[in-house]
């Protein structure tokens, strides 16, 4: 039986593009790199908070990506939307969507390079 989500892997064209965008822009902390048996490079990061990570891969051989509009994201919780837009807009990362307002909080999207898109989470505080 499963236990617990260990990873979610991302494939993408432009490594050292997107490793810059999940440590600089999302604050993210690189755990490892290496390259597999196959050929592919493999990026591991963490947020401060949890145990799962995202493993980035470049995998030439596999051709290019090609990502399609609202295939996936990843959500990640931040204190607040407000500041998280203006370290990003300052990186010449803009949010590509809101912030809106939702029942529980504050919710607010910015792109990853690759068309990926990452949606951040400001809980509604008690």
């Amino acid at each position: 039986m499963i236990t617990k989500l260990l990873h979610t892997r991302y494939r993408v064209n432009d490594l050292e593009r997107t490793v810059t965008f999940y440590r600089d822009v999302l604050g993210l902390r690189e755990v490892r790199r290496h390259m597999s048996p196959r050929g592919s490079t493999l990026v591991f990061f963490k947020a401060a908070d949890s145990e799962e990570e995202i493993e980035i891969c470049h995998y030439p051989a596999g051709g290019p990506v090609q990502v399609q509009a609202d295939l996936t994201h990843l959500a990640f919780a931040v204190e607040s939307i407000e500041a998280f837009a203006k370290h990003a807009a300052a990186l010449g990362c803009p949010l590509s969507d809101g912030p809106t307002v939702t029942d529980s909080g504050v919710i607010a999207f910015i792109d990853a390079p690759e068309g990926y898109e990452v949606e951040l989470i400001e809980r509604k505080k008690d």
